[in-house]
């Protein structure tokens, strides 16, 4: 089983082509290429057999490709065999090949034919397909895609039979059960599904990053006691997108345990995963997984339950060349592909390129772990060059002309003003006296400034990062470190490849031993590195060892961080209370004069004092009774002379003619009383 996806810009997208060995004796090999060809492969004789170029070819690149089961080969030769409307061969030339591509169809291309067979497109993905599974009873064709739904396909009709979401998110792997009842799906998280209901029937805690492996190891559960239902035991494997480790789950009666039971440890990313299924408790699974760095892990376990450290490889081949002559050093060659045979005690390997792979058979009898091939490729099929030409013919080119140099964007060389026929050809004439390209490059006068400007985009940011890493360029790493958009730093790490991420640590361990205001900028880089790639560094044998300084570092800051937080705080209430009490001192006093002052003098005075103030404090009472005593003698008088006038009045409505004649005489009635009151 490949993983296909490796040419796509996306950072989660699965590394490796897509490619896959045919059921039967696995005579045929098939791979498709980024260019979008379809290229079968025979594995016994290392021939083409046949090539294949769809329509859409550029637009719908294929992304990932299935060979139809055996058994299901066989019923359609029958089929077609009672029909006699076609001359087909035998059962084993019938060859069904089904591809994804990135626009959402499914083809169908049979290799007897050499042509397509059927497309499946109506009401089927309208995103990129991420995996196909054939069903090896009913016939019928299983798919995902990023548009997060699974579809079942009738494959005689050419149309969907069921369509059901599969995930929130992309859904990027399939597997059918042995009995053909279930279905395993995968995003980031693994659900079991009843193919009968369409319902959830369990769920897996799965992987950080996209699952792009799929496959069962077993047939039969290893308790043969109790009653097999098909599904309850069996164990299955998985692998994703950077990580290091596959994931061995098993399907229990109840619903809680939801983790892997144990894991097998790898040198890199896993890009194509073959094994050989466990029949029974004694008989232990084989594993063949194809890394990333070219090489190949076996694996030999009995499954029989939890394992708690993962385990590592029991047997690693590498192919490499042969070192011609003292200097030249042998080369590593990528292994692309590998499957057990049915003998299951050897391997066929493909390795190369993907434009002329080399398949060859190798007998895993070593009782070394490790095994390297030298194989010597020159012979093989490789593009030619031609042979450049010398003579260099100057256009004539407009003085207003531009002339953009390939590579630099934005950068035009200045245009010089052609020479003379005469010296174009006594130059033409001189034979050996090439311009150098050294010559060329001071005759474009590029600013170097420039460039590494032009250079310096968003986009190349991780390809500066890790060409900065690489050689040690304390200049292009300061550019890019120095940055402070911490959306720029999520991507870039998200896009470095994993093999530059334990450098980038280093390089940031040793910038927190610098200045503190580097220091700042590299927490958050470190902050990044340490979410973004946590699945990566957990899956490092010797992390401890390589990131001890980082730890250590941090460790010693963190220790002093409680007595500062304390520090910290004591100062603020210092100066809380400075800032308050200067407050209170800078506000400028009320113009008031005291109501009473007091001064504190000898003894004798202070006597005197209180005599004086007695004789006074007793005078003031005195004339405060005398003025009371006055307003109520006041009050006593108006209120006799109110009663007075009430009288007078009485007297004068009787005596009013003696009143009138006194009054005019000049006399006067007045009481005694009123006289005194006026005197």
């Amino acid at each position: 089983m490949a993983a296909g996806g490796g040419g796509s810009c996306d950072p989660l997208a699965p590394a490796g082509v897509p490619c896959a060995f045919s059921p039967e004796r696995q005579a045929y090999f098939a791979l498709a290429s980024a260019d979008g060809h379809l290229r079968v492969w025979e594995t016994a004789s290392n021939r083409l057999h046949q090539e294949y170029v769809p329509s859409a070819h550029l637009s719908g690149t294929c992304t990932c490709l299935a060979w139809a089961p055996a058994r299901l080969q066989a019923k359609e030769s029958h089929q077609r065999k009672k029909r006699k409307s076609e001359a087909i061969g035998t059962s084993d030339q019938i060859d069904l090949l089904a591809l994804g591509t990135a626009v959402g169809s499914i083809l169908l291309y049979s290799t007897v034919k050499g042509e397509l067979h059927s497309k499946l497109i109506s009401g089927g993905h309208d995103n990129r397909v991420n995996c196909i599974q054939w069903h090896r009873d009913s016939g019928c064709l299983y798919s995902c895609s990023d548009d997060k739904h699974i579809v079942e396909w009738n494959t005689q009709t050419c149309r969907v039979k069921c369509k059901w979401k599969g995930d929130n998110s992309s859904v990027t792997s399939l597997c059918i059960c042995p009995d053909g009842k279930m279905l395993l799906s995968a995003g980031r998280t693994i659900k079991l599904w009843v193919l009968e209901t369409k319902e959830v029937y369990r769920q897996f805690t799965g992987h950080a990053t996209p699952v792009t492996s799929l496959m069962f190891t077993s047939i039969r559960p290893p308790n043969e006691s109790q009653p097999f239902d098909g599904i309850t035991g069996l164990y299955f494997l998985s692998g994703a997108v950077h990580d290091r480790l596959l994931n061995v789950w098993q399907v229990r009666s109840e619903n809680k345990e939801k983790n892997a039971v144990m894991s097998f440890t790898v040198t890199d990313e896993p890009v194509y995963i073959d094994l050989t299924l466990s029949e029974n408790k004694e008989e232990p699974v084989k594993l063949a997984v194809v890394c990333r760095d070219g090489q190949v892990h076996l694996f030999e376990h009995i499954l029989n339950g939890h394992c708690k450290k993962p385990l590592t490889s029991n047997f690693t081949i590498q192919i490499t060349t042969p070192g011609k002559g003292k200097k030249s050093t042998p080369k590593p060659i990528p292994i692309l592909a590998a499957g057990f045979c049915s003998d299951k005690t050897s391997l066929l390997l493909v390795y190369g390129n993907w434009f002329q792979p080399t398949i060859e058979r190798v007998v895993l009898n070593s009782k070394e772990p490790h095994m390297c091939l030298v194989r010597d490729l020159s012979n093989c099929w490789a593009p030619k060059v031609e042979t450049a030409v010398t003579k260099v013919r100057t256009p004539v080119i407009n003085s207003e002309a531009k002339v953009l140099v390939p590579g630099i964007p934005g950068h035009h060389a200045a245009i010089k003003p052609l020479p003379q026929t005469g010296e174009v050809e006594s130059k033409r004439k001189l034979v050996g006296n090439e311009v150098s390209i050294e010559e060329r490059l001071g005759a474009m006068d590029i600013d170097t400034k420039e460039r590494k400007d032009d250079l310096l985009q968003t986009s190349s940011f991780p390809v500066l990062l890790t060409q900065g890493l690489e050689s040690n360029d304390f200049e292009m790493l300061n550019k890019v470190l120095q940055t402070r958009n911490l959306n720029l730093i999520k991507k870039t790490v998200l896009r470095i490849p994993l093999h530059a991420v334990i450098p980038l640590l280093q390089e940031l361990t040793k910038r927190l031993q610098g200045h503190p205001n580097s220091a700042v900028l590299m927490v958050q880089w470190l902050k990044c590195v340490l979410t973004v790639h946590a699945s990566y560094l957990s899956t490092l044998p010797d992390l401890v060892h390589q990131l001890g300084t980082l730890y250590q570092l941090m460790e010693s800051r963190v220790k002093t961080f409680q007595k500062l937080s304390h520090l910290h705080g004591k100062l603020i209430l210092l100066i809380t209370q400075v800032t308050a009490s200067e407050k209170t001192k800078g506000m400028p006093s009320p113009g008031q004069k005291a109501k009473l002052v007091y001064e504190e003098e000898s003894s004798e005075e202070e006597s005197d004092d209180e005599i004086a103030d007695k004789d006074s404090d007793d005078d003031w009472d005195e004339d405060e009774e005398e003025k009371d005593s006055e307003k109520d003698e006041d009050i006593e008088e108006e209120i006799d002379e109110e009663d007075e006038d009430a009288e007078d009045k009485e007297e004068n409505g009787e005596d009013r003619d003696g009143a009138s004649e006194k009054e005019l005489n000049g006399d006067s009635d007045l009481d005694p009383e009123n006289e005194s009151e006026e005197e």
